[in-house]
């Protein structure tokens, strides 16, 4: 097939330090690539990628200095696709609803994956007015604020195989990682860490917004000598931080889409002490990759069952259920379902453009 993958420009792909949702996004181009597909990626100039790249600025967003206004490049990336968009039999959004008014205009198919929350009230009239856009769900917990929503299937997230290879869990510590904010519960890790007298390293990044709550809530809680934050770290650094580890520690408090940091510790071997919130039901298998609990108190009890656990058979499900194959391979059965329905009754010669630039 030939597919235009949209990303966001807020990160290259693939990202140098945090960013889940371009992470995945350079998985599944990848993926597709090695799977025959030809694809355009629209990203930002300094992705690495073997696909055809569409530059719609020369690097990702959040590193780049004095950037005022993100949306901006997002427009731009719009005419860009608009330019070439008779070239491709799908196109494939990751940039939220921002597109909905100019992919409504084309009759040529288009999916989007919605990687965020949807729980935000005002989501309520964006699937109410564009009831027709072919969405895209990470889990099945994540669709239910919107049950207008035209989901046309679930696809989990995936890793290469090969990615990270499985650990030992030789360093005894516990690991937390992603963000420091409050949903994410950086501190309900710290507080099981010191019950149970373990060794907790927290690698994650602070957003500009999260920094008041960082320095009010969590700062002074890793002054304790059990406690060792680290700050961001890339992709190559995972495989010995959670290779290493006991367990990794994700007591969140919302309702997570997905959870991707879980399908990394996985591939890593490690087991998972989650709590029952959004996806997580989904994504693990309890007593098998981990423990879904629902407590502070669930989670300290569940510390002295993890030496029950098997890291070969962690590692197993994670091949079984969360490679980047699996997810391209489902990817296209979700964009041949699309394509299908859509040329049913439409020409690909009524497609409108827009106009280009002067």
């Amino acid at each position: 097939m030939r597919i235009a993958q949209i990303a966001p420009l807020y990160e290259s792909l693939p990202p140098k330090l945090y960013g889940g949702t371009e992470r995945i996004v350079h998985y599944l181009t990848e993926e597709l690539v090695r799977q025959g597909h030809s694809v355009t990626l629209f990203a930002s100039g300094d992705s690495v990628t073997k696909a055809k790249l569409i530059t719609c600025v020369d690097e990702g967003l959040r590193l780049k200095q004095a950037c005022g206004d993100p949306l901006a490049y997002h427009i731009i990336q719009l005419q860009k696709l608009s330019a070439c968009v008779r070239e491709f039999d799908i196109l494939h959004f990751h940039t939220d609803y921002l597109h909905f008014p100019f992919s409504s205009m084309l009759k040529i198919p288009s999916v989007t994956t919605l990687h965020g929350r949807l729980d935000i009230p005002e989501l309520q009239d964006i699937y109410n007015t564009f009831p027709y856009q072919n969405l895209i769900s990470i889990s099945e917990n994540q669709r239910l604020p919107v049950p207008q929503g035209n989901f046309v299937k679930t696809v989990y997230h995936g890793l290469p195989e090969n990615l990270h290879r499985q650990g030992d869990g030789r360093g005894g510590y516990f690991v937390f990682l992603g963000r420091i904010s409050p949903e994410k519960g950086v501190e309900r890790a710290i507080e099981i860490a010191l019950a149970t007298q373990t060794k907790l390293k927290i690698a994650a990044k602070i957003d500009k917004a999260d920094s008041a709550y960082f320095e009010k809530k969590v700062k002074f809680l890793l002054d304790h000598p059990l406690i060792e934050y680290i700050g961001e770290i890339n992709e190559q650094q995972k495989t010995k931080f959670l290779g290493e580890a006991k367990a990794l520690l994700f007591p969140i408090d919302w309702p997570e889409p997905f959870g991707l940091v879980m399908i990394e510790a996985m591939a890593c071997g490690t087991p998972v002490i989650a709590f029952n919130r959004g996806a997580v039901p989904e994504i693990m298998e309890n007593n098998v990759t981990g423990f879904v609990v629902n407590s502070v108190a669930e989670a300290i009890n569940a510390v002295s069952r993890l030496t029950y656990l098997s890291r070969v058979k962690i590692r197993r499900v994670f091949e079984r259920r969360f490679t980047a194959a699996y997810m391209a391979e489902s990817y296209v059965g979700a964009y041949h379902s699309v394509v299908g329905d859509t040329f049913k009754n439409v020409s690909r010669n009524s497609i409108p453009i827009l106009n280009k630039p002067a």
